[in-house]
Parts: structure tokens; sequence; C-alpha cells
């Protein structure tokens, strides 16, 4: 079992003081990973707790990857339709080159009909132009040679491919993650995901898939025995990776968290 952290990357949380605060204590704890969230046209009917403000994730993952020294990066998730494939390739290479391999690539299909409408992208065409995406990437790091649009051209640098991890529901997002990730990255009560949970270990085992499973998880500052007890049942579920969430104000607030889960890893 892996334990990171999610960080706001969206409303006055997203100051480069308070994410810069909370990210280093995080590395110099020795926390596995640190994770953001992907929007980018919040509507002003649905901008309470943003105020409509939201940092693009992989300006600022490479932001995060300049400084620290260990921990891993990731996003929960990178909504792919909202992208290019090819730009976007290059810059999770770079990231992950730049990075010296710590990224961690949570992607999704996006369901805010909104920004669907802002992009110019049909939001019903999502899984197909994800599945391309997905496709796509898989093929730009395992290849010098890359043909787009009937053009070849050389993808460099090529570092090795960040884990792919696949959001959404069952049983589509299950099939996705079989196909072109490395593991599934649903969100939910874990006694709801249970049973989703075992058919897909059990699929990936028998396809000699990696299997992982990474979901997000709230734990007690105050109660360190039952984070504890927590942790153990979400391991026990399966579970490879937990990404806990907490609400904050302050990066001061993080720090106690950061501390109990660095003292937690010891014992999973």
């Amino acid at each position: 079992m892996k334990i990171g952290i999610n960080i706001r990357v969206m409303g006055p949380q997203s100051s480069p003081e308070i994410i810069s605060t909370i990210l280093k204590a995080a590395d110099a704890a020795g926390i596995e990973s640190a994770w953001i969230v992907d929007h980018i046209a919040i509507p002003p009917d649905d901008s309470e707790g943003s105020d409509g403000r939201y940092l693009d994730p992989l300006t600022t993952l490479g932001w995060m990857a300049a400084q620290t020294h260990q921990i891993m990066i990731g996003t929960s998730v990178l909504v792919l339709p909202y992208r290019p494939k090819l730009p976007t390739a290059k810059s999770l290479a770079t990231i992950q080159e730049l990075s010296g391999g710590r990224l961690l690539l949570g992607v999704g299909i996006g369901w805010m009909e909104p920004e669907f409408r802002a992009l110019g992208i049909a939001k019903k065409k999502r899984g197909e132009i994800s599945d391309e995406t997905l496709g796509f990437f898989n093929e730009c790091f395992s290849n010098d040679v890359i043909t787009s649009n009937g053009e070849e051209f050389l993808f460099r640098p090529r570092p090795p491919r960040p884990p792919i991890y696949i959001g959404g529901r069952a049983p589509h997002a299950i099939e996705r993650a079989l196909k072109f990730g490395d593991g599934w990255l649903p969100m939910g009560p874990l006694a709801k995901l249970a049973p989703d949970i075992d058919r897909f270990k059990s699929v990936a085992a028998e396809q000699g898939h990696p299997g992982e499973v990474v979901t997000f998880v709230t734990l007690n500052d105050d109660d360190e025995s039952g984070s504890r007890e927590i942790i153990e049942t979400y391991r026990q579920a399966g579970i490879t990776r937990i990404i806990v969430g907490k609400p904050y104000s302050k990066a001061e607030e993080w720090l106690p968290t950061i501390d109990m889960i660095a003292r937690l890893s010891e014992f999973v």
C-alpha cells in the first residue's frame, strides 16, 4: 500500500505559497506521491469553492517537479478529450524526463458538459477520443519513430512511460484500464466499490495485468489508530495506493496529516 496526498490547485488554496509549502513538507517527510486535479473552464454557476480559479495541471506538475527531490507527482485525473494527443504526449514525456521518472498519470474521460461546450468537443465522443489518445500515448512511449496524420517523426525524449491509471466507473473504465493502463482509479465508498475491485483484480490476474487500484480516502489527524485501521481495510480490499484528501485553508493545516501519514507509511 502506497499513500499519497491530494493538493488543491483551485480556489484560494492554489496560491504558489500554499502549494509549495505543502509539497515541500510532503517531500521532506517521505510521502510517496502528491496528486492534482484538472478543470479548464468552470461556468459561473458552478464555481462555488473555486471561484473558477484552476491551475493547468501539466504546467503545475512541471513546477512541482522542479521544487522536489523524491515525491511522485500525479494527476487525478487528467481529462483526455480536452487536449490534443500529440502536444499532450510531448508534455507528459517532458515532465517524466525532467522529473527523473516521477510522473503518475491518472486519466479520465470527463463529465462536465459546459467544459466540453467551451472546448467545442462533442461529449458523446469522449470515450472514443480517450481510447485513441491512450493508444497514441502507449505508441509514443514504445517507439522512437511515430506516425501521426500520415507524417513520421521522432518522439524524443522518450523516457519510460509513466504508470497510467484510468478513472471512471465500472465496467467501461475497467475495460479501458485493462486495455491501455496499469490500473483503475475509482471514486466512491469502499463498500460500493468492493465488488468491482474484486472483479477487476480477478480479470487482471488472469491477463497478467498489473491490476493496480488507486482511490481516495479521508483520514482523521486526531485518531491515528483509527486511520491505521482504515488504511488496513483498504489494503485488504485490494487497493494498492490511496490518495488522502482533506479540507484546508492554510498550508499549515496539512502538516499534522503529513506527519501522521509518514508514520503510518512505515506499517503498510
